[in-house]
């Protein structure tokens, strides 16, 4: 078993495959804005690379101000998390942050 997830190459695309392992995962949620729809592409591209790890996704359009406001909800390493969510920051136009459960030490006061 491997410690950490593995990624693989194809047709020059990298996905993450979630392999069994020792490392602690979180739950968290990743909330993102997109206000052009250019970088929507890009964005799915993102996700569909750590499709393992997420488990459900929300969009709504919010028509008024001109944004569609996401949420994603994963179960990964906090260091997958914190990549994915670096990789949407970098696309234009497209704000995010991720709000992650505490460790399970953490939550056990250890």
């Amino acid at each position: 078993m491997s410690k950490s997830p593995s990624a693989s190459a194809a047709e020059g695309f990298t996905f993450w495959k979630k392999e069994e392992s020792s490392v602690e995962t979180r739950v968290a949620v990743l909330a993102i804005i997109v206000r052009d729809t250019a970088s929507v592409p890009a964005l799915n591209e993102l996700l569909h690379q750590y499709a393992p790890y997420i488990i459900g996704r929300m969009g709504v359009p919010y028509h008024a101000r001109g944004v569609n406001i996401i949420s994603v909800a994963v179960d990964a390493p906090a260091d997958a998390i914190s990549a994915l969510s670096g990789k949407i920051g970098r696309l234009s136009m497209i704000l995010t942050k991720p709000l992650c459960t505490l460790t399970q030490s953490k939550q056990q006061g250890k």
